[in-house]
């Protein structure tokens, strides 16, 4: 299919960010944190007495506490997502630090109520609870419970929440203006990271192995700082660790993802059993590009024979329709995205590398951030993204207590999106070589999703264990655990070359929302063993899957997964996502065959 320049690069593709601020700019801002701040005044009234309030009066607490999370969450949004696509811009850069440190301002007066609602009696709060006048903050509430062995007096919630503006906060924000701001040389020509790493899916060998040496040269300058930046935050975890009484790096996010240490050690350990599952890809992949091995660049190299671009109106009416084939409810409102200026898609310089979806807040509507290279994946990515968001937009009526999910659900509609689009594409392709092309990049899309990611939650283990251990790390202890932790996942089936070692100086997650990335696998593994009963089940599972996405975070996990037959508490759960991914192998493993390309082995 022919398509324009414009097509190709999505350049027109830009969000409209006024409605979050009323059309009203850096002004909507400072309104929006004006009224929050007289809200925060008034909820000041009753410090003192949450524990004597009842459910009437709780209930009118909650209202006004999400009424000023509303307002802080659109001015946040409004100048978080401005300074995504433009990071270099030191008038977005100052407006978001502003707002950060104007919401601190006003979320630390409101502190009391966490720390007064832990105190309440346990008899008490689940009485409480029972009251439908909660319901719409019931979980939230509960939830919120859980925390009493880590907090800390009014006054020192106070200091650590004014002094991470200025801590925690502002190493991360310098990391992403670091990051956003490498450029690789290709050809002569300076390229953003995201493209230069994009060169990597080439069918050609030597634009892939000169695409990886230019992303490394593009990394090394500025090395030791990102390396200081990651070491600081390191130490500034531990030290929040420690002051919190967390027995490890890794409990809090698991607290926050609802998720006991016990569940999330058993998810890694069973990922790690079935490492063969890429390794006998890539030697499979190996075979196909006419190779002896992979090294570390060659992993995201195409298998067509011929690279096929992408326009976006080709890729989103794919997408819809793909979504339409599900559910027409879904396409409706994914339309909206795309029509209304929910989306952010061109490559543009100093812009935030990678894919994301804001949720924003209820009374608002998500955007997505994406970086279209027109390739496949991309299309894959949107399809993603988009599932993000209509989880978000489906879980609006929540409020904004309950529309967000703990991080091991959030993947849920995304992979599934992403399934059912890869699924439609699949039907539509009869000839042998471009379904090997496909069912390799959604094999590899498993791959990155479940053992890459469960691969970075051992480095982040390696490096944050280490720090505690020794203190500060040098460049080349980060380097050798990132080698030592790929190697534990890929074998002798990809070789790792030096100039690799460094990559992990590029990884956001990390820094930003240490122990994340296990979350990828959890959602991967649980989105596939959804996605199996769809099949099993056909257009009778839809409505129990809309209810899933409806239900947003105002359940546990557990409840959460019971609505679509999941049981999450069984450890055989993740056994059982392993094994769909293991079938997706044997699929691309028979369609490497029928191409020819490749020989049965002897048996």
């Amino acid at each position: 299919m022919a398509h324009t320049d414009t097509d190709l690069t999505a350049a027109d593709v830009a969000w409209n960010l006024e409605p979050l601020v009323d059309g009203r700019g850096a002004a909507g801002v400072d309104a929006l944190l004006d009224d929050a701040d007289a809200l925060a005044a008034a909820i000041e009234t009753r410090r003192g007495v949450v524990s004597a309030l009842d459910a009437g009066q709780l209930a009118e607490l909650m209202h006004e506490m999400a009424d000023l999370a509303e307002r802080v969450g659109r001015a946040g949004s409004y100048a978080g997502l401005r300074f995504a696509v433009d990071t270099a811009d030191p008038e977005r850069g100052a407006l978001m630090q502003r707002v950060e440190e104007r919401a601190t301002a006003v979320q630390t007066r409101v502190l009391f109520f966490e720390l007064e609602w832990a105190a309440v009696d346990d008899d008490r709060a689940e009485a409480l609870l029972t009251d439908d006048r909660l319901a719409f903050c019931r979980h939230h509430l509960r939830s919120a419970r859980r925390y009493r062995p880590h907090l800390l007096s009014e006054p020192e919630e106070k200091v650590l929440a004014e002094k991470d503006v200025t801590g925690s906060s502002a190493w991360s924000r310098l990391f992403s203006e670091l990051t956003s701001a490498i450029t690789v040389l290709l050809d002569g020509n300076e390229v953003s990271l995201e493209q230069g790493l994009s060169m990597l899916m080439s069918p050609e060998r030597d634009v892939r192995r000169a695409a990886a040496e230019a992303v490394t040269a593009a990394l090394e300058p500025g090395l030791r700082t990102r390396a200081f930046v990651f070491n600081t935050l390191l130490a500034d975890k531990g030290t929040d660790d420690r002051l919190r009484s967390y027995p490890g790096w890794i409990a809090a996010r698991n607290l926050a993802n609802e998720a006991s240490d016990e569940s999330v050690a058993a998810l890694v350990e069973a990922v790690g059993r079935r490492s063969d599952i890429p390794q006998r890809w890539y030697a499979l992949k190996a075979q196909l590009l006419g190779l002896e091995r992979l090294a570390d660049y060659d992993r995201m190299a195409s298998v067509a024979e011929v690279e096929e671009s992408f326009g976006w109106s080709e890729a989103r009416d794919l997408v819809l329709d793909a979504y339409a084939s599900f559910a027409p409810e879904l396409a409706d409102a994914g339309r909206r995205f795309f029509a209304e200026g929910w989306i952010d898609a061109p490559v543009r310089p100093g812009k935030r590398p990678g894919a994301f979806c804001a949720y924003t807040v209820p009374s608002q509507h998500p955007f997505l951030l994406l970086n279209w290279t027109s390739r496949r994946r991309d299309v894959l990515t949107l399809a993603h993204e988009l599932g993000h968001g209509l989880h978000a937009y489906l879980a609006r009526d929540q409020g904004v207590f309950h529309q967000s999910t703990p991080l091991t659900l959030a993947e849920t509609a995304s992979v599934f999106g992403e399934t059912v689009t890869f699924g439609r594409v699949l039907a539509q392709t009869p000839e042998p070589e471009a379904r090997l092309a496909l069912l390799a990049e959604s094999l590899e899309g498993q791959i990155a999703t479940v053992f890459r990611q469960i691969a970075m939650n051992r480095f982040e283990d390696a490096v944050h264990t280490h720090r505690r251990e020794v203190g500060e790390l040098a460049v080349e202890d980060f380097n050798r655990h990132w080698a030592e932790t790929q190697h534990a996942m890929l074998g002798d089936s990809v070789e790792i070359t030096d100039g690799y070692r460094s990559w992990w100086s590029y990884v956001p997650h990390f820094i930003a929302t240490p122990g994340y990335v296990y979350a990828y696998a959890y959602g991967q593994l649980l989105a596939l063993s959804v996605y199996r009963r769809y099949e099993g089940e056909g257009d009778a599972f839809v409505p129990a899957y809309l209810e899933l996405l409806a239900a947003g975070g105002s359940r546990s996990p557990e409840e959460l997964g019971a609505i679509v037959g999941c049981d999450l508490a069984d450890p055989a759960f993740w056994v059982g996502g392993l094994a769909i991914v293991e079938q997706q192998l044997e699929a691309a493993e028979a369609a490497a065959l029928a191409t020819g390309r490749v020989e049965m082995p002897a048996p």
